[in-house]
């Protein structure tokens, strides 16, 4: 048995572009021979998933899991080549099963092996670059919605003060409206507080600029006027609630369900996926 070195596991690995321990392992069990160990990986798939790793991935769906009892839940973004393997049945079966096994607590790394057998499946290059996992302590629900044909997906925590609310229907459907809601809306914050000062005080010069010339008192009521606006599209309790026809924010429809409810609740955090889009 041939001596399994460091730089038999790089050689191997410039070979296949297959990762350190899949190296190490094939070299092990090839006994060191590193043309049969390019052989065994070429037949496990991984060599064929490393080839395609350079290849554009720009399609996919987002998939999304809610355990039972809705205090877990995740939103994840699955891309693949093409539109044609995001439309197969069983590449949104592989989709959902990694949705369910992050709601678990599997890592991307964990799921790694599934990856593979996937891209040896359908022949495309398939990446998992990101996902998101909300848990809830204490009184609330977690929630998903993925728009139809699921390149847009949501998850979102709202937060009752008593758990009696969260059971209730009324609760139920004023969570199924605030992910419609995001989904339409495609907000970047729940509240005015979360914007940055830098975005705000760039709007402002803006809105400024816009209107430079006029008097400095009608200037700052204009900007006023516009950063309102600004608020109104990028902050989700501020946007018209769409169900309504705008014609009340999202802030009061809250408001008047749980003053029918009886209680305090709150949208403690949200994310938006759309397949492809460019992310911080």
């Amino acid at each position: 048995m041939s001596e399994i070195t460091a730089a038999n596991v790089g050689k191997l690995r410039e070979m296949t572009g297959a990762g350190l321990m899949e190296c190490k392992k094939a070299l092990v069990e090839t006994a060191g021979n590193v043309e049969a160990a390019v052989d065994l990986l070429r037949k496990k798939g991984v060599a064929t998933a490393a080839k395609k790793a350079d290849r554009d991935a720009k399609d996919g769906l987002i998939a999304q899991f809610i355990q039972p009892g809705s205090k877990v839940g995740v939103l994840v973004e699955i891309n693949c080549e093409t539109d044609f393997v995001a439309r197969n049945e069983s590449f949104k079966a592989f989709c959902d099963d990694v949705a369910k096994k992050l709601a678990g607590g599997a890592t991307i790394a964990a799921l790694e092996p599934d990856r593979v057998a996937a891209v040896a499946k359908t022949g495309e290059n398939i990446q998992i670059p990101r996902f998101v996992r909300f848990e809830i302590n204490g009184s609330g629900m977690v929630a998903a919605y993925i728009h139809t044909g699921a390149k847009v997906g949501v998850l979102v925590e709202v937060g009752a003060g008593k758990e009696a609310t969260v059971t209730s229907e009324d609760f139920k459907q004023l969570v199924r409206d605030i992910t419609l809601q995001i989904a339409a809306g495609s907000p970047h914050s729940v509240h005015r507080d979360e914007i940055h000062p830098d975005v705000l005080n760039k709007e402002k010069e803006i809105a400024a600029e816009q209107v430079k010339g006029k008097p400095p008192q009608a200037i700052a009521k204009i900007v006023e006027g516009k950063l309102e606006k600004f608020y109104q599209t990028h902050c989700l309790v501020d946007q018209g609630f769409v169900k309504r026809n705008s014609e009340v924010s999202v802030k009061e429809h809250i408001g008047s369900i749980a003053k029918q409810l009886g209680d305090e609740i709150t949208i403690r955090r949200f994310v938006r996926f759309q397949v492809g889009e460019k992310t911080a």
